[in-house]
């Protein structure tokens, strides 16, 4: 094998490991959400593939003719990787969301392709080694030029592929070039051993890709940053809810924006009762999107009100405009970005409400729970202006205490907003935080949600205190947020 030939496999085969270790983010997204954990299992079983591939295509290599196995090996490597969206599909909603389903899921989808692949260069430094006195230069050049590909494979995947092609084709793409080339090479270099092995894998690859298909996509829309669908309600169609990744994240009334289906919505809109009765405009400040529910409630039950939603996603933002009836104005405004990024460039003082409702997975991404991030957010407030939160978590509510304690750490009054199962510790869900340097009216919430049909439970001063008990404080260099949701 010519050196440039062999240089160009080794990139190659390389970057295409670290373009399905990202894209495999994306695919099992759905199924077991997005956080630090799942790009730990991710990360852990592709590199665990690596070490084993690379282990045993040196084995190999040195028992049988390195010539004759090149193609093979990018054959399967091609058609394990075409089969990748299949295997996850196949077994995405049977596994659970937590660290073992995660590992199980991209274990089953990931570890076979990564260690195939890894084998090449190792089979690769065999071939082309005609002299034992070069074999440090050798073997540096090649590790050399597989981390090339790895970091190639890395950025371009990360900062333009998965942003502007859809996961599933692509993934087809890289899998069809590889046994594409693998084929060649078997042709060329004259190993046509394996040729019913080789015809039986390509095979049941394309099965693997069309049983994908046939199943589905999971999305109607698949963005950088995740998996949307809307899915109109049975019985009245103009009512939907915005599923993201595995998440029930919004619901909305396209006729009637006044419908908040959800309690969590309607606790932060009691929040706003409390800040001023109806109809007294707000100007209100929204740390993330999703279906735009609560701006669009406020706008329309205090007119004059402003909005500025600081959402990530522009494609969510679209998907609002064309499926969920979002219609943006200068009372109503969407600002495209990072909202730890995008916070710091709104006017100091200038909001009566901010309301912190981002959300990455089951998880508020750690950045927007900080100590750091919340002294910007009490910046945006003019004076005696509040804050609420929506903070999930189980029964153990190890992230909700750190939450509250960080909250506390920044305001001067702080509440806890809850049904008395939760407080009590017999349920998890969703509950809400309120932070402000003014009073805050929790019997004016609590009357607002009783007359919303909840019967909810205000914590506060001392009895606060005592459900934090020295509770983490999460900051810029501390904030484990998704190991406190599932420890």
């Amino acid at each position: 094998m010519r050196p440039a030939a062999a240089t160009t496999l080794v990139f190659f085969a390389s970057a295409s490991v670290l373009v399905l270790e990202i894209l495999a983010g994306r695919l099992v997204a759905p199924y077991v959400g997005v956080s630090l954990e799942t790009f730990t299992g991710i990360i852990g079983v592709v590199l665990a593939g690596i070490s084993v591939g690379s282990w045993l295509g040196g084995r190999a290599a040195d028992i049988y003719d390195p010539a004759k196995l090149l193609g093979p090996i990018l054959v399967a490597g091609g058609a394990t990787a075409i089969a990748a969206p299949f295997l996850v599909d196949l077994i995405g909603t049977a596994v659970g969301t937590g660290p073992g389903g995660i590992v199980v899921l991209a274990t089953v989808g990931f570890f076979v392709p990564a260690a195939i692949l890894s084998a090449v260069t190792p089979t690769v430094v065999k071939l082309t080694l005609s002299d034992l006195g070069k074999t440090g230069s050798v073997v540096g050049r090649f590790s050399a030029i597989a981390t090339a590909g790895a970091i190639f494979g890395t950025f371009f995947t990360g900062f333009v592929l998965i942003a502007s092609v859809p996961t599933r084709p692509l993934v087809w793409v890289v899998g069809t070039a590889l046994a594409a080339w693998g084929l060649g090479l078997s042709s060329r270099l004259g190993s046509w051993l394996g040729r019913t092995a080789i015809v039986a894998i390509l095979a049941g690859a394309g099965m693997a890709a069309a049983g994908s298909a046939v199943l589905g996509w999971p999305c109607d829309l698949e963005s950088a940053y995740s998996c949307a669908r809307v899915v109109p309600d049975a019985d009245d169609p103009t009512r939907r809810l915005l599923l993201l990744d595995t998440v029930r994240h919004s619901f909305v009334d396209t006729d009637d924006p006044t419908y908040l289906e959800f309690r969590y919505i309607n606790m932060l809109a009691a929040v706003a009762e409390a800040i001023a009765p109806e109809p007294a405009p707000l100007d209100v400040l929204y740390i993330g999107g999703g279906g735009f529910t609560l701006p669009r409630y406020v706008q329309v039950t205090r007119p004059g009100s402003t909005a500025v939603v600081l959402e990530i996603d522009p494609a969510l933002v679209a998907l609002n405009e064309n499926e969920l009836g979002l219609v943006l104005d200068a009372d109503l405004v969407s600002v495209d970005g990072d909202a730890r990024i995008t916070l710091v460039d709104q006017p100091e003082a200038a909001y009566d409400y901010v309301v912190g409702d981002a959300y990455s997975g089951l998880s508020v991404p750690w950045h927007l729970t900080t100590v750091e991030y919340l002294t910007e957010v009490e910046r945006r407030l003019r004076p005696g202006g509040t804050f609420a939160m929506n903070v999930l978590d189980g029964v153990a509510t190890r992230y909700l205490r750190s939450q509250l304690a960080t909250v506390q750490e920044v305001f001067t009054n702080v509440a806890l907003i809850a049904l008395p199962e939760q407080i009590a510790g017999e349920r998890g869900g969703n509950f809400v935080l309120i932070g402000s340097n003014g009073p805050i009216a929790t019997d004016v919430v609590l009357a607002d949600m009783a007359d919303r049909g909840y019967q909810m439970v205000a914590v506060t001063g001392s009895e606060l205190d005592e459900l934090v008990d020295g509770a983490t404080v999460l900051r810029d260099d501390f904030a484990p947020v998704d190991q406190l949701l599932t420890r």
